[in-house]
């Protein structure tokens, strides 16, 4: 008899994007571990990215339960589809550039829907899910944010059902960058703070996704708390040869202040300085990305080196990652960010690419590079050695010898994080 677990999550397929790796390869695996995951989601979410291969990854065997959920972004989308979309997918312009209605948007967004626009989701959800407990015989629940309403549902189900509960946290609450775009009043902000205490303190147990999710946590709350990192999984994905061009390729979304003039700076001077890299470079950018980060490529005078290919499916950015010569990875430089570690870094790490990082300092991700031997990692001061690193890695693919020899993976693989959170489920 397997022990049952309910995972509350908004992002599952055919949603596309980091959101949904996470539990769809936990759910993938937990029942090797004696684990049954009943997976609750929406029935008709708003998702900015969709991805529909991913819906061949879930087993006939799960248990899926859908319930509607109402949304504000169909609302926003009557003054400006494009815009909504946008905002929803997390692209948000620099303020000066922003328009009447983006400056609205973003206002209503923050301090309207506390915590978040999926916020109208919990009390359906709580009433729905305590009668399903009740009758599954259900003991232990998990909820997956943001979106942080998810938590709330948890924190609810806690209160009324005295379920054991496990909250994670695939990014932080209070402290995530995007917050001080949403012109948040000081009595939303306090509300927040409020909000994520409630939660932190609540939960039997609390999972985060780096070292310095954690360390911020356990000044908040006492209830202990474990890293489990996202990770990699095996796929039977293949390509013949690498690209002909010396080919730096960042997959995912480059939003407007995740914008690396440095680089662009960087790569500008060796265009105009080695004849051979000008001939051979092209900057390959595969996901949603902002005006501003296009716009500032084109004023270092990248244009003609640039290819923008958008959103693509899951094994099509596989093949992407292993068809490059470089790998791009930009965190944006700031003390916030020290605890992102983008999804897609592990599969960077399987792709026998090497990765060239650029961030803040002692960031939680330059461990896990430096760690593994699979690229190198500068932050935004090292412009001097950051041009360096280019041109020696230009040197290795002109001669051929641009390769990487990883090292210390496996503990990164799904399947291993899996036994990891099947661990905590059996102990709490």
């Amino acid at each position: 008899m397997k022990n049952k677990v309910l995972i509350i999550t908004y992002y599952w397929p055919p949603a596309g994007g980091p959101g949904v790796q996470r539990w769809l390869k936990f759910v993938k695996y937990l029942p090797e571990f004696g684990i049954e995951p009943i997976v609750y989601c929406p029935e008709n979410p708003n998702y900015p990215i969709m991805d529909e291969s991913l819906v061949n990854e879930i087993s006939d065997t799960i248990t899926i339960l859908k319930q509607p959920i109402s949304e504000p972004y169909g609302l926003a989308s009557l003054f400006s589809k494009g815009k909504s979309k946008k905002i929803s997918s997390g692209v948000i312009p620099k303020a000066k550039k922003q328009s009447l209605i983006e400056k609205t948007m973003l206002y209503v967004r923050g301090n309207f829907f506390i915590p978040d626009a999926r916020k109208n989701w919990i009390k359906p959800s709580v009433e729905f899910l305590s009668n399903y407990i009740k009758e599954h015989q259900i003991e232990t629940v998990i909820t997956t944010g943001p979106p942080h309403s998810l938590h709330l549902i948890g924190l609810q189900l806690k209160g009324r059902l005295g379920i054991k509960w496990l909250a994670d946290f695939r990014d932080p609450w209070t402290t995530i960058g995007y917050h001080k775009d949403l012109k948040l009043t000081n009595s939303s902000k306090a509300k927040h703070i409020d909000l994520e205490k409630k939660v932190l303190n609540a939960a039997d147990e609390i999972i985060v996704t780096s070292n310095h999710t954690k360390n911020e946590f356990q000044t908040k709350t006492k209830q202990p708390i474990s890293v489990i990192t996202n990770g990699y999984d095996s796929h039977s994905v293949r390509v013949d040869t690498k690209d002909e061009h010396f080919t730096l390729s960042h997959i995912g979304s480059l939003l407007s202040e995740r914008n690396p003039v440095i680089l662009w700076e960087i790569l500008s001077e060796l265009i105009k300085e080695n004849s051979a890299f000008s001939e051979a470079f092209k900057l390959q950018l595969i996901g949603v990305v902002s005006d501003d980060v296009i716009e500032s490529i084109h004023n270092n005078g990248l244009k003609n080196h640039l290819e923008v290919v958008g959103y693509v499916s899951h094994d099509e950015a596989l093949q992407f990652q292993m068809k490059s010569q470089l790998l791009l990875l930009i965190e944006i430089d700031s003390e916030d960010t020290k605890a992102i570690i983008a999804a897609k870094v592990f599969e960077y790490l399987i792709s026998e690419t090497p990765i060239l990082a650029i961030g803040p300092e002692d960031a939680d991700v330059e461990q896990i590079i430096k760690s593994t031997n699979t690229g190198t990692y500068f932050n935004y001061k090292q412009k001097a050695e950051l041009k360096s690193q280019l041109l020696n890695y230009f040197e290795a693919f002109q001669s051929n010898t641009l390769k990487v020899n990883a090292i210390g993976l496996q503990p990164y693989s799904r399947k291993a994080l899996t036994e990891k959170l099947a661990g905590l489920l059996n102990r709490v």
